[in-house]
């Protein structure tokens, strides 16, 4: 039998450490959206969490489950943008330092925010060999305990807590589209699911400029390296060694979404639902308003907006426009 990362004890346990520092994100519906996808869709508006994002419940959980000695010495993460975020304000709320790797392409509003949390930026090369082996020296020279973005049991708990809250706030679902990159989201819902209702079905979304999960999926076999080239910079990365066996056994499908697709998704939401979803949060509503999608039988889909880290003077769509 597989030992996965959490079980719906520790995501539980994540919910009562985390409460007092994160918001309970409002689920959100659109008419117009629904009669697009022809299903119900309802939205958990993870981009109205503090910092921007969902990691900020990883995050809060990674650092408040940490010893008063080992939290004193500082934390340190890598990423490029909404966990880095997510570290830097829950590192601020336990009172301790944070350093955090960054990668020199990151969105300049997410490392500004980043900034100004309080926390030290380490820059480095965009790769995910540059990011962890940074990382790693930062470790070493501040003695902070490792805080990643995705591949960590504390972290994979606290993005859980998602599932627990759609439970509550809408009853009678049948499936959840979920962002994948790292796979700490959906990993944590799965497994959240997996016990408290498994009649949920889990589908994972990705880029097809960063389709790991979906090839790992076909094949049966992680994989570990590849060139990710897509506008959802929050979905870059490949699937770690807790969260690629749940995804491989409890995650049902991943659907691909082009960026081509992706933008005007973006932009439905900025129009119809007036509100900031980044591109990698907004890859689901791409997914269901694609043909594959409208094949599944799920009438009543919860749909995660991740993020609404946009930098609003390169909205995708005026970017196009300007060339």
């Amino acid at each position: 039998m597989t030992h996965y990362a959490a079980d719906l004890k520790a995501i539980e346990a994540a919910r009562e450490r985390i409460t007092p520092h994160v918001h309970r994100t409002p689920v959100m519906t659109c008419a117009t959206l629904d009669r697009r996808a022809g299903k119900r869709l309802f939205f958990k508006c993870e981009n109205l969490q503090r910092g921007g994002a969902f990691k900020a419940r990883g995050a809060h959980n990674a650092i408040f489950a940490l010893a008063d000695e080992e939290a004193a010495r500082g934390v340190v993460t890598h990423s490029s943008g909404n966990h880095a975020q997510a570290v830097a304000i829950a590192a601020r709320a336990r009172g301790v330092p944070a350093h955090i790797v960054m990668p020199t392409d990151a969105p300049r509003v997410k490392r500004a925010a980043v900034e100004s949390y309080g926390a030290t930026v380490h820059p480095c090369e965009p790769t995910l060999d540059a990011r962890t082996e940074t990382a790693a020296k930062v470790v070493a020279e501040t003695g902070g305990t490792l805080v990643p973005p995705y591949d960590h049991p504390d972290v994979i708990a606290g993005q859980g807590t998602v599932a627990l809250e759609l439970l509550e706030q809408v009853p009678d679902l049948d499936a959840v589209l979920v962002p994948c990159g790292g796979g700490g989201l959906v990993s944590g819902i799965a497994l959240a699911l997996r016990e408290k209702a498994p009649h949920v079905r889990v589908y994972g979304v990705e880029p097809t400029g960063a389709d790991d999960a979906h090839r790992g999926k076909r094949s049966g076999e992680r994989v570990l390296r590849h060139t990710p080239k897509t506008l959802a910079d929050g979905l870059k990365t490949t699937l770690g060694d807790l969260t690629w066996p749940v995804v491989r056994d409890l995650v049902e499908d991943i659907f691909l979404v082009d960026d081509l697709l992706l933008v005007p998704a973006m932009k439905l939401v900025f129009e119809r639902m007036k509100l900031v979803v980044e591109p990698s949060g907004a890859i689901g509503l791409g997914a269901a308003l694609g043909a594959s999608f409208r094949e599944v039988d799920a009438e009543r889909v919860a749909i995660v907006f991740t993020g609404g880290n946009v930098d609003l003077d390169a909205l995708p769509w005026t970017r196009a426009a300007k060339r």
